[in-house]
């Protein structure tokens, strides 16, 4: 007998967190994954502060007592920002991993020390990110941008649908047009879903040296470092399973792009419910 697989529950709102997820197979080619994407409430920055943090903590306190995950990663930046002490307060024994905008390593890479921060309305706004600076960088000027639609737009382009370059170019004036923006050399993506517009970004970036940061590979690094020792033995192992709170999203488009995550189809999921949908 050999040591069973841990078995990671992987969060976001939407897809963003399956380039997370990309980098957890790297670090953790022998972890088993559950994916559960919040459908039902996307996109998290239309939601006032308090009702999200009580529907996350409800949610994954029903989500990890039925599917008993090794650790949770909250692959949303909106969720960490906001719900991570509560989700932690509430679920002592259950290890989690965060996503927080990049602002530290923004800092050390930066030379003319003015880092960009890309993120959703609802991270930029709130203290944290304040926090982050002030003890991150507290040398560095943070010029952030609350982006309005660059998480539609790069669900879009997860499905390989075409994507607007001038929705794009004019979400990336907001922040390269204030004050300071000129001397950004460095930009954090403070949502996950903003790497799948990666090559969009690079492209349409005033200079072609601006450095664009993709945290999920230190995400990844974080829930190896904070996966409990395994107890017991393999068993007859599920499967990798994607799962969503509403049929919203859940397309043909999603379907044809979940493989190249280690994933075969995907589920709505509910509390104490899941049934297959889409196959």
């Amino acid at each position: 007998m050999t040591s069973r697989a841990s078995r990671l529950l992987v969060f976001d709102s939407g897809t963003g967190g399956l380039g997370i997820t990309a980098a957890l197979r790297t670090h953790l080619p022998q972890a088993r994954i559950d994916y559960l994407a919040d459908t039902a409430l996307f996109p998290y920055g239309d939601q006032p502060d308090e009702r999200l943090i009580l529907h996350i903590v409800a949610l994954l306190r029903a989500a990890v007592t039925e599917f008993a995950p090794d650790a949770v990663v909250v692959a949303c930046n909106t969720a960490s920002t906001l719900a991570l002490s509560a989700l932690r307060a509430a679920l002592p024994g259950t290890p989690f991993a965060g996503c927080v905008p990049p602002v530290r390593w923004a800092a050390r890479l930066s030379r003319t020390r003015v880092i960009g921060l890309l993120a959703t309305p609802a991270t930029v706004r709130r203290p944290y990110v304040a926090e982050l600076q002030a003890t991150y960088a507290p040398d560095c000027h943070l010029v952030a941008c609350g982006a309005r639609h660059l998480a539609a737009l790069a669900e879009q382009a997860f499905r390989h649908q075409p994507v607007s370059r001038e929705a794009v170019s004019a979400e990336l004036e907001g922040l390269f047009a204030q004050p300071g923006g000129e001397r950004i050399d460095v930009v954090g993506l403070g949502c996950t879903h903003y790497p799948f517009l990666l090559p969009l970004f690079r492209e349409l970036s005033p200079r072609p040296e601006i450095l664009w940061l993709d945290p999920a590979d230190a995400v990844a690094r974080r829930t190896a470092e904070i996966l409990p020792p395994l107890h017991g033995t393999d068993g007859a192992e599920e499967p990798d399973r994607y799962m969503t709170t509403s049929p919203h999203g859940t397309d043909a488009a999603l379907l044809a792009a979940l493989p190249a995550y280690g994933f075969r189809t995907a589920m709505l999921w509910q509390p104490r419910t899941a049934e297959a949908v889409l196959s």
